[in-house]
């Protein structure tokens, strides 16, 4: 019987089907005494999505009533182990306050350099479909690591989420562009 390591990243390649992947580990900060085995898989640019796609392994060890089990992916204009230490921060954030959709998780530096979003958005894996969402072996969900502003955090504390989704409707935004300018 495959550990539930294995079948979490089988969720993954099974999913990504036709790109390139290589498992990735982060043994830096406190994130190795929450979940040993943590891990990474990096998709390469392919036929889901153009961009590079990093996925979360062990997330879904962590138990909160509150916030359910989850797995995070990011998605990176180009290839950076930048996204499996941002993935190891946001694990261990996660194991500290459970994280669930609409919460927001303040990074203190941009997420990639030159950018002006900060801080992530917990949200649904919205430019996937839905077969993402749910992983089979422990039937964790998968959460989208959505880079937003300090701005729009504090549009989202004030208006609510869905007038922040309204606002990124409205300019078709490129959230993959390290560059873009806040909605808000």
């Amino acid at each position: 019987m495959e550990s539930l390591k294995e079948n979490i990243i089988e969720h993954f390649k099974s999913y990504f089907a036709g790109h390139e992947f290589e498992v990735l580990t982060w043994d830096t900060g406190p994130i190795n005494n929450v979940i040993p085995d943590f891990a990474v898989v990096r998709f390469s640019p392919g036929p889901k999505s153009n961009l590079w796609v990093y996925c979360s392994v062990g997330a879904s060890n962590i138990e909160n009533e509150e916030s359910g089990l989850h797995e995070f992916i990011l998605i990176s204009p180009f290839e950076t182990d930048r996204m499996v230490q941002m993935l190891a921060m946001v694990t261990y954030y996660h194991a500290l306050n459970g994280l669930q959709y609409t919460d927001t998780v303040p990074i203190g530096e941009p997420w990639l350099e030159k950018s002006n979003c900060d801080t992530w958005l917990v949200s649904l894996p919205y430019p996937f479909d839905q077969t993402i969402e749910i992983i089979p072996a422990n039937h964790a969900r998968v959460a989208w690591l959505l880079p937003i502003s300090t701005a729009e955090r504090e549009h989202i504390a004030e208006h609510g989420l869905e007038a922040l989704e309204q606002k990124f409707d409205e300019v078709e935004l490129k959230y993959w562009e390290t560059d873009r300018s806040s909605v808000i």
